[in-house]
């Protein structure tokens, strides 16, 4: 889906997504001390926002205005301040080594794109910090629940680390992560991630 489609899918609801944190985002970043963040593939800016709330200076990244325009009208409910940057991730470069925390949560992009907006980020990690991606793992096809279903635009574990090795960070978390949803009709459920930590030393 292209940005004009992300836009009226925004602006058809009041939320998308939820309103509080990804779960793997919440207990990754919970102990961190507050610094510069840099969310990539901000939506409506969940993650963003609650980092602010918690002391970061955030810089929210997405394609959709319509989805960023959102966040900064929540910001402003919850009496915060978000900096937001309308760009396509496929060509935005951002700060080298900028940020104390860069995050990348459910971008589905092809195997030709992701590397590269995965590289960049790595690049904007700062010394001492950290690199969170979260993304349905093509495993969830097969074995989870919910998410995009075409497994080119799915990540995997192998694939991310494959763009971080050259990237210099070492890897605190790896793994395919179960993560507890709520099926179509009701029923408590699974769906699984890809979920990798790199952070700079």
């Amino acid at each position: 889906m292209d940005a004009a489609g992300w836009n009226e899918r925004y602006a058809g609801t009041d939320l998308v997504w939820s309103a509080g944190p990804n779960v793997f985002v919440e207990a990754i970043c919970s102990p961190l001390a507050p610094g510069r963040a840099l969310d990539l593939a901000a939506g409506e800016g969940r993650n963003a926002l609650w980092l602010a709330e918690r002391g970061w200076e955030v810089t929210a990244v997405d394609f959709s205005s319509v989805g960023l325009d959102k966040a900064l009208r929540a910001a402003e409910a919850r009496d915060v301040r978000l900096e937001t940057e309308v760009a396509d991730l496929t060509s935005y470069v951002p700060t080298s080594e900028g940020y104390d925390l860069v995050l990348i949560v459910y971008l589905h992009l092809g195997a030709a794109e992701l590397p590269l907006i995965i590289e960049g980020a790595a690049r904007a990690v700062a010394p001492g910090g950290r690199l969170v991606v979260v993304g349905h793992d093509v495993e969830n096809l097969e074995r989870g629940t919910g998410g995009p279903q075409m497994a080119e635009v799915l990540t995997t574990v192998p694939g991310v680390l494959a763009a971080l090795e050259p990237m210099g960070l070492a890897i605190d978390r790896a793994e395919v992560a179960e993560r507890p949803v709520i099926a179509a009709d009701g029923s408590a459920a699974v769906a699984l991630d890809t979920v990798v930590v790199g952070r700079r030393a």
